[in-house]
């Protein structure tokens, strides 16, 4: 065999080897058994994403809720040096996965989180797995979110929590 046949089949031999144990490095983190359903990775940016509605949906439209309007907060547990468990707690309000995209069901619904202004995954659970943050203060805020994508109100302000962490 000739010698760039077998230099060329160890370099791809190595490639795919060094492309596994790359690509193996970049998996989620196991959540804590203390943290249920932790369901949201913060890999990247989705503000472009159509999240496959094709568009249709307006995310800055407001629901009006009446006088039944949901409540929330927000709490933060450690996972890890650079990763935090986001928990909303919320009453009045049910995730509602299997209904995304359709129509707005009263008190039924998912939640939307912005990382310093940046939309990431969506939460179809009260658990987030936020993870690798950079060093610095990050604020946090959740929207709850009706089945079509518009944002939960009550007169006429939208329902969302903030809250911030810092990481050293």
């Amino acid at each position: 065999m000739p010698r760039s046949a077998i230099l060329l089949a160890t370099g791809l031999f190595l490639g795919v080897g060094l492309g596994f144990v790359l690509g193996a490095g970049s998996t989620p983190q196991a959540v804590p058994e203390s943290v249920p359903e932790a369901a949201v990775d913060i890999a990247h940016d989705h503000t472009a994403h159509d999240h496959g509605h094709g568009g249709s949906h307006d995310h800055a439209a407001l629901t009006e809720v009446g006088d039944m309007a949901p409540t929330m907060t927000l709490s933060l547990y450690p996972d890890g040096p650079q990763s935090r468990t986001l928990h909303i707690g919320v009453t009045g309000f049910t995730f509602h996965p299997e209904g995304v995209n359709g129509p707005h069901i009263p008190g039924h619904g998912h939640a939307h989180v912005y990382v310093n202004g940046v939309k990431m995954p969506r939460a179809y659970s009260p658990w987030v797995q936020l993870l690798a943050l950079p060093k610095g203060t990050h604020e946090i805020r959740v929207t709850l979110n009706a089945n079509d994508h518009s944002q939960l109100a009550r007169n006429g302000q939208p329902i969302e929590a903030t809250t911030r962490v810092v990481i050293d």
